[in-house]
């Protein structure tokens, strides 16, 4: 049977399903690539969104040697063979970096010459985002972008441009589906699935599949939105506070093969974007949860994340930091760009150390006064304000 991962990867950016803002013909990545002006690039998403496919498609299409690397396995010792080796020549070779979110510090000092001199084209792919693990250095020399997870009608072309290439292949609609909606939005992930499948019947039923992958892989969108809309539902039921139905929408995205760690994740962000400092405790339970349904998995993640939603179901509720953190980024986004005090800056004189008077003091830790917290007068929250006020009430009042 074929390989398709292999058979079916893009050699030209019209031939890529999804991410048309990157391989769209308006596309600033693409236009820089047919101009030849591409920079130094680093790509991070998902798994099997087409990192290395555009890689490899920006080397053809600018006429580049490509070498490909991971920063797991690299040695310092290769790059400088591929500097020395074009170091006299007009043509500059694509060096691609897989997992480059790992390049030691020392690694990046070394590509950090031939990035300034442009003798290579660095591009390095990553699922994290690789900006917090580069240099500035290396930040400042490069461009960056995002993919996203593949949706479901790009998985769907991908999938029936397989079944093209091989007559023999027959698939059932519903295992059509599950190979769409279980390989969440991952094309590499989709059609490994499928390659398996076919090796054991040319014939392949839900049952089979079921039998290879039996729950998804990844977090991903299904026929018509259906888990996103499910997903969408649990969280709205556990902000209004009610754990029966909550409990019920957990239950449907489980029975579909929503991974558990794509719960968890969608309950952490709620413990601190719903409930916040209402119920603190709520974000240290579901960080503690995700951490522990992706060590035990299913079936017995299912009663971690049921404890996780019940708890959060019954905490009281505030949003007080989301609407803070908005507000504060947008008045950042306006312009907003104050100098720092001169009392609070490292190695400054006159900066009053809080714990000298009583736990407080006042001084000014903004050039001009600016006010995005309101603490609400709920649960947790509404003792964390009363303290605030306590003290700074004692130290004017002394």
């Amino acid at each position: 049977m074929a390989d398709f991962t292999a058979l079916l990867r893009p050699a030209t950016f019209d031939e890529m399903v999804g991410q048309s803002h990157l391989s769209s013909s308006d596309a600033p990545l693409r236009r820089l690539c047919e101009a030849d002006k591409l920079g130094h690039s680093f790509f991070y998403g998902p798994p099997g969104s087409g990192k290395t496919s555009i890689a490899r498609i920006i080397a053809t299409l600018m006429d580049l040697p490509f070498y490909e690397f991971n920063a797991t396995s690299l040695k310092i010792d290769q790059l400088r063979k591929i500097f020395e080796q074009y170091k006299n020549t007009l043509q500059k070779p694509l060096i691609f970096i897989d997992e480059v979110h790992r390049l030691a510090k020392n690694q990046q000092e070394v590509l950090l010459p031939v990035m300034e001199t442009n003798s290579v084209l660095v591009i390095g792919a990553s699922t994290e985002n690789p900006y917090f693990s580069l240099t500035a250095a290396m930040r400042s020399r490069s461009m960056l972008f995002e993919l996203q997870a593949i949706d479901a009608d790009a998985l769907d072309a991908l999938l029936q441009r397989a079944l093209d290439s091989e007559e023999k292949l027959s698939v059932d609609d519903e295992a059509k589906e599950y190979l769409i909606r279980s390989s969440g939005g991952d094309a590499r992930g989709m059609l490994k699935l499928l390659e398996f499948a076919a090796v054991l019947n040319t014939h392949i039923t839900l049952d089979l599949l079921y039998s290879l992958r039996p729950a998804a892989q990844s977090g991903g969108s299904s026929e018509a939105g259906v888990h996103y809309d499910l997903a969408s539902a649990l969280i709205k039921s556990i902000r209004g506070s009610d754990p029966d139905a909550a409990v019920y929408y957990l239950a449907r995205l489980i029975e579909g093969g929503e991974p558990p760690e794509f719960i968890a994740r969608r309950l952490v962000i709620l413990a601190s974007e719903d409930v916040g400092n209402a119920n603190p405790q709520a974000l240290t339970l579901c960080t503690s949860a995700m951490s522990s349904v992706k060590q035990i998995g299913y079936p017995e993640a299912r009663i971690i994340l049921a404890q996780a939603v019940i708890y959060l179901c019954a905490s009281p509720k505030s949003n007080s930091a989301y609407m803070a953190i908005n507000a504060a980024q947008q008045a950042v986004r306006s312009g907003e760009l104050l100098a720092i005090p001169k009392t609070i800056v490292q190695q400054n004189s006159g900066y009053k150390y809080p714990h000298d008077f009583g736990g407080w003091v006042a001084q000014d830790y903004l050039s001009k006064p600016l006010s995005f917290v309101t603490f609400k007068p709920i649960g947790y929250e509404q003792k964390m304000g009363e303290w605030l006020d306590k003290i700074r009430k004692k130290q004017t009042d002394a």
